[in-house]
Formats: C-alpha cells, sequence, structure tokens
C-alpha cells in the first residue's frame, strides 16, 4: 500500500543510491580520460613501444616525450613528512607547471590526499590536455643504508606494505592511518587515468647493494606473475623484480595497467667509468636489461638520476671527452647519454632527475661549468635548458628536471656540519646549501621583495620600528647605519658622509658574535680591538668584495685540517688572535686514497664568500639573485648570508663555537652581532671609524643587534628567471623525443 514503505526499506535504497553515486564520482575520472583495453580488459593509457614511450591519444598510439618536474613535499619550516602543502597551492602549481610546458609531475612518494583531490579536479577541468604524474614508492631508505640487506624481513614487508598503500592512494580507494614523517588520510579521489608510470626505490647506496648480492646468492630467476628477473639478474635485481611484481599484481585489480620502472642512478649503472677514482662509486651495478615483464602491456623502462657533475668521473674521465659542442668543448654529459643509451638499446631511458640549482654555494665541479651550485637564476636556467636538449638529442624517452620548487629542509654534504642543530635546518634558508636551490619555484626568505638590494634607501622606510635598529653612537664617514634581518640574511643598509667610491676606498664591517677572534689585523691598520672579531665584511672593487673568517675560527680549515687532515694548517693560524683573516671557502672534493681509491685524488675547494654587486630587484636590468650588495651615491645596501658571519642556526642563536666535543666543531648561544664599521682610502691608507684616545677600541661597548628566536617562518614565492628558460626549452620539444 502507497505511503506504507518499512525504514528498513528506504535504508537499503539510500544505501544503494549512495554505493551508486560513489561509483560514478569515483570512476568518473576513468570515463572522461582515453585510453584502450588490453586483451583481459584492462585499460592502457601510457606503454612502452621499442625505445619510446607511447601515449594513446585520439584513437591511436602515439610517440609521448615526458617533459616533467620533479615535485617535493616540503615548504619552508617544514619537513618532507609534515605534508604541509594545501590543495590551493598545489591548484596554483599545477596551472603554473602546465603554462611551463611540462607534461608530467613526477612524486617521490605517497603525498596527501588533497594532491590527488587537486589533480583530479584540476585535470576535469583541463580535459584536453592534463597533467599526467608519475608514482614514486619511497624504501625503507635509512634501514637499508644501515642493515645492507634487502631480503631483511623487516625491510621486504615494510615495502610491500608501503606499495599496497600507494596503488590505494593513487586509485582513491584506501584509508591511511597516521604514522611519524608519512602521509594518511582517506583517499577517496582515483586519480589512476591521470597516472603515467610506476616508479619505485630511491638512489641505491653501492655497499647495500653489493652485501645484499654476496648475502643472497640463492635468490636468482624469481618468475612473478608480471615481472621476472633473467638468468644473469643479480639478487637484488631479482628483489627489485618481486617489488615490481607485486606493483602489478596490485595495480591489475584495480582494472589498469602502466608502464613500471625503478630509480637508478649513475652510481649503481651498468657502464664501466675507467676515469671514477673513488672505488665506491663504480663498484657494483643495477641493470634494468636484466628485468623483463610478461601480460603486461603497458611495458617496463629504465630511468636514471643523472647530473653532470656528479660522480667526479664526469669531469676526469678521458674517454668522455669525445663529444664536442658546437663551441669546441668537450661535453661529457653528452658523451654519457650516448653511452647510457646505447647500453639500453632495445628499452626506453628517461632521465627522471637532472639540473643544477641556484645557489652562492658549490658541491662539485662540473665540465663546461654545469657544477652544483654558484649560478644564478639565469645561469640554471641557461645550464639546463642545455641538459634538456642533450637528453632529447640521445633519444631518451623524457627527462623530468629537478625541482619543482626549493626546499630549505635539505642539507649538502660540504655545509652539513655547520648547520647546527641539523634538526631546526627547516627554519631558515642557507644559500650556501646548493641542495635547497633547486628549484624554479624560488622559496625566499621573508624580507626578500620588501627590501631590494638597489642602493635606493626608501624601501627601509616601510619596515616597523621593531624589525629594524639604528646602530647608536658615532661612525666616522656615516650618517646612520641601519641593521635587520630574515631567515637567509642579515642586512646593513648605511649612509656615507661622501660618495661610495670603489677606486677610492674601501668599506669593512667587522662582526663579533662571541669572546675570541682577531683583536689586530692588517685590515685594522694599527689600531687594537678590546674584543676580537670573527669574520670581515669587505666592499670594494669588482673580485675585493668578499667575507674573511678569522683564521682560528675558520670552520672550514678546522675541519678539512685539523680533523680530516687534508689541509695543511700552520699553528700559528690556530692561535686566539692570529691577526689573520682568511677567505671563505667550500669544499668541492675530498682527498682520496687507496685502497679506497684507485689512484691518490687530492682535496680541492673553492672560494665561497665573495659578495657580487647587482640588484635583488627582478624587474631590474641588474638584476642577480646573487646579488649581495649595491651602492649609489652615498647609500650602501648589503645582505650577508648567515652562515658567512659564523650562524649555523639563526632561528635559535647558535653560532659556531670555538672549541670542540669529541672530535666534532660544536655550536654555542650568541646573544647577537656588534657591528664595527669603518673606511680605509687608498691613496694614503688613511683609516676612519677606529679612532680612539686609549688605542685599544672598544667593541665591548658597541651595542648589539639581536632578535627573538623563531619556530615559525615567513616566506615569499615566486618563479625563478630559470623558469622562463626552461619554458622556452620545454617548447621547442614538441612532447615527441627529437633524437630520433
Amino acid at each position: 500500500m502507497k505511503g506504507n514503505t518499512s525504514p528498513i526499506a528506504w535504508l537499503l535504497r539510500i544505501a544503494v543510491l549512495a554505493a551508486a553515486f560513489f561509483l560514478i564520482w569515483h570512476y568518473w575520472p576513468a570515463q572522461k580520460v582515453e585510453s584502450t583495453q588490453s586483451a583481459d580488459g584492462s585499460q592502457i593509457k601510457f606503454r612502452t613501444q621499442g625505445d619510446r614511450i607511447e601515449i594513446y591519444d585520439k584513437q591511436q598510439w602515439k610517440p609521448f616525450f615526458v617533459k616533467g618536474v620533479n615535485m617535493g613535499a616540503a615548504l619552508p619550516g617544514h619537513d618532507p613528512g609534515e605534508l604541509p602543502i594545501s590543495k590551493e597551492t598545489y591548484l596554483k602549481w599545477f596551472q603554473q607547471i602546465q603554462a611551463l610546458g611540462a607534461n608530467t609531475i613526477r612524486i617521490y612518494t605517497i603525498l596527501s590526499p588533497v594532491f590527488y583531490q587537486a589533480l583530479v579536479e584540476y585535470n576535469q577541468q583541463h580535459a584536453e590536455q592534463p597533467l599526467y604524474f608519475i608514482q614514486g614508492v619511497w624504501t625503507p631508505e635509512e634501514a637499508l643504508i644501515d642493515k645492507k640487506d634487502a631480503y631483511l624481513d623487516t625491510i621486504y614487508t615494510e615495502f610491500q606494505s608501503e606499495i599496497a598503500l600507494a596503488v590505494g592512494a593513487v586509485y582513491g580507494a584506501t584509508d591511511i592511518p597516521e604514522r611519524f614523517g608519512k602521509a594518511s588520510g582517506t583517499y577517496r579521489y582515483n586519480a589512476g587515468p591521470y597516472l603515467l608510470a610506476w616508479h619505485i626505490g630511491t638512489e641505491w647506496d653501492p655497499k647495500m647493494v653489493q652485501n645484499t648480492n654476496e648475502k643472497h646468492k640463492d635468490k636468482t630467476g624469481f618468475q612473478g606473475t608480471h615481472v621476472s628477473v633473467k638468468m644473469n639478474g643479480s639478487p637484488f635485481e631479482n628483489w627489485l623484480a618481486e617489488m615490481l611484481d607485486h606493483v602489478a599484481v596490485l595495480e591489475s585489480q584495480n582494472g589498469w595497467k602502466h608502464p613500471l620502472t625503478f630509480t637508478n642512478w649513475v652510481t649503481t649503472d651498468p657502464l664501466q667509468h675507467p676515469g671514477e677514482v673513488l672505488i665506491q662509486e663504480d663498484m657494483v651495478s643495477v641493470d634494468a636489461t636484466h628485468l623483463e615483464t610478461h601480460d603486461w602491456p603497458a611495458g617496463y623502462f629504465a630511468s636514471f638520476h643523472a647530473y653532470p657533475y656528479y660522480p667526479d668521473f664526469f669531469h676526469l674521465d678521458q674517454t668522455l671527452m669525445d663529444m664536442k659542442d658546437k663551441d669546441g668543448t668537450a661535453n661529457t654529459y653528452l658523451s654519457y647519454l650516448t653511452k647510457l643509451k646505447a647500453y639500453h638499446k632495445d628499452i626506453p631511458v628517461m632521465i627522471t632527475e637532472f639540473g643544477v640549482p641556484s645557489s652562492l654555494g658549490i658541491g662539485h665541479l662540473a665540465n663546461k661549468d654545469r657544477n652544483q651550485g654558484g649560478h644564478n637564476e639565469t645561469e640554471q636556467g641557461q645550464i639546463n635548458a642545455s641538459l634538456l636538449q642533450d637528453i632529447a638529442n640521445t633519444g631518451m624517452a623524457g627527462g623530468i628536471v629537478f625541482s619543482w620548487q626549493d626546499e630549505w629542509f635539505k642539507r649538502t654534504w660540504n655545509t652539513m656540519n655547520f648547520e647546527i642543530p641539523q634538526s631546526r635546518r627547516k627554519f631558515w634558508t642557507n644559500v650556501l646549501t646548493n641542495e635547497q636551490h633547486f628549484g624554479l619555484v624560488a622559496e625566499l626568505s621573508s624580507k626578500d621583495g620588501l627590501l631590494k638590494i638597489d642602493g635606493d634607501p626608501s624601501d627601509w622606510q616601510s619596515l616597523k620600528e621593531g624589525d629594524k635598529q639604528k646602530l647608536t653612537g658615532t661612525h666616522p664617514g656615516w650618517k646612520s647605519i641601519w641593521m635587520t634581518h630574515d631567515e637567509g640574511y642579515v642586512y646593513i643598509m648605511g649612509e656615507l658622509e661622501q660618495p661610495f667610491d670603489p677606486e677610492r676606498e674601501q668599506l669593512y664591517f667587522g662582526i663579533d658574535t662571541i669572546p675570541g677572534g682577531n683583536r689586530h689585523a692588517k685590515e685594522l691598520s694599527a689600531v687594537k680591538l678590546d674584543e676580537g672579531l670573527e669574520t670581515l665584511v669587505e666592499l670594494g672593487k669588482d673580485g675585493e668584495s668578499q667575507v674573511k673568517i678569522a683564521s682560528n675560527y675558520d670552520f672550514h680549515t678546522r675541519l678539512y685540517g685539523k680533523q680530516y687532515g687534508m689541509l695543511k694548517v700552520k699553528p700559528e693560524d690556530m692561535k686566539d688572535d692570529s691577526g689573520i683573516f682568511d677567505p671563505w671557502k667550500l669544499a668541492v672534493g675530498l682527498e682520496q686514497s687507496p685502497p679506497d681509491s684507485t689512484k691518490y685524488n687530492p682535496f680541492q675547494d673553492v672560494p665561497a664568500g665573495l659578495l657580487k654587486r647587482g640588484s635583488t630587484d627582478p624587474a631590474s636590468p641588474d638584476f642577480n639573485s646573487l646579488a649581495m650588495w649595491q651602492a649609489k651615491g652615498n647609500v650602501v645596501e648589503i645582505r650577508i648570508p648567515w652562515m658567512l658571519l659564523g650562524f649555523t642556526d639563526p632561528s635559535s642563536l647558535q653560532v659556531m663555537s670555538y672549541g670542540e666535543k669529541e672530535g666534532k666543531l660544536i655550536a654555542t648561544t650568541t646573544k647577537g652581532i656588534r657591528l664595527l664599521p669603518w673606511i680605509v682610502q687608498r691613496s694614503k691608507g688613511n683609516v676612519l671609524g677606529l679612532d680612539n684616545a686609549d688605542g685599544i677600541y672598544p667593541v665591548s661597548k658597541l651595542p648589539i643587534y639581536t632578535w627573538p628566536t623563531w619556530n615559525k617562518v615567513q616566506y615569499t614565492q615566486r618563479l625563478k628567471k630559470s623558469y622562463d628558460l626552461m619554458k622556452d626549452a620545454f617548447q621547442k620539444i614538441d612532447g615527441i623525443s627529437p633524437g630520433r
């Protein structure tokens, strides 16, 4: 009878409707993305064909050159495991990435649910030209390096569990409980139709690979449902086949099949490198040609992280000097890629990481000045564009630039011992740490843009009174001196009594942060101080402007000389008040000797304290992202990276100590900065600013510039100049590899 339906029946109807709505909503993206069916009914959008990637588009298979960006998980003030990026930020980034001309985003691990939601929603709005993504699955990397055994039960099961969660996250069919340092949440957006490939693993530690091979010689010949290892495969390659097969089996349950690959890098590539000095960098291979797929029409390809500066054989190996650019210089990167592609002649090879950073600090030297750092944003873009062209010209299946955004939490081998405590690295940005500055999106300290280093003092007027400090007292030659700071720099703005002419005079700023340092020095003329200086800022002609460091405070020399024995150390240089200020330097190559290396290789370092003159205003024709000072008329503006002044963590007022503990450099707390300015006239050597009736200048009486500690950061974002140059480079590649 009408109107007499039972409550249970109504509940059943509601449940059926809800289930139907969920299924339509969940699988709707799959209906909107064109794909084809394999023999078993699985959907396929991408496949490998010969040595290239293909996309199914307009009812036919077409070659597809991957033009991608690697996207990290962090923002300033956060570790990547905090997953702080919002849906709104992702949507903005996707728009910028598409405008760049990229077609693919690579992510390294499971991200928060908002990433997949944002990607699905963005692509639904851009159905004619969606952004595809490559899903990475992160290994238990620390355990692998520590235990050096990939078959250890805890490692094996943890990685397989992570793979299962990744498949569920991509297809919007899992709930991940809270986990420390990893993504969690409810995953309901099906991003599978926009997936280009699965990309498992990390850069393999060669000692781990070697130990796994030696310990598990019986682990060979794996024959999986979809992935197998050939008879010449190693035990570690056998392990990789098992993991990729696990991906394939789980994905096929979701009705899709995508190309498969694993992470590899130059250190564990299958080539021989006779010019490599360090044995560890060429001790073992992980060979993608030893794996094969079956009943997996989406296919399989090789992928490599390949940079032009690491390992050292890129600038040492004479066998890579065989290919020349139009200017006649050897292009070792092009030669390497050519040999790598020739080895993998029957499968696609994708370079899934390449690029150089826009940083002051340099980590490694390279052929053609493609160094790991030491580039401004324009130089970064020019080099990255040339690397992409090398990748395309050698017939690779794609190139994915590293990276989309800068990341403050990153560390670099030659500055990590100077960042104390390392857990607070995320709270400040260090332009000497090159790993932090690979992005096409600049993640800048909070006063970047607010204060432009251009010799115009007007922007200082916008700073609140509590956000800047005027130096009290009398400073001959100066009308006024102001200081401020942010997460990246100490800023100084001074007005001289006369226009500054570097041909006639030099400007000095002595920095005192803790007891100790130089109380006399040639730069001080005959004047002595009652308290020593740790560092010295010198402004003058091109090539003169730099930050120097007291020789007994110089932690570069103390680490690589006193502790490691790689630098000669004069006893007099290590004495208190040595009177010597040394140029700031960074190591770019450690001393190597047999049996760890094939031959002796000397220690190498490069200047790191040079201060370039220019403008930090991106709209200025004098713009240089590494500009540190400018002078116009009577006004001088400077920004000085924290580490050059001895700071190991400005957010907690930590500076390097003069002491050591258990053979390691240690930090100590400072009250702040005492700034001592003086002027030296070149013609007569006259000194302004150090006069004192007693003959000893009272540095200890100078005012202290200080600030409260911080645990939250402010920062600014903008597209780097390298973005526009990469946009041009991507647009020159029309989606089909020009190497064919």
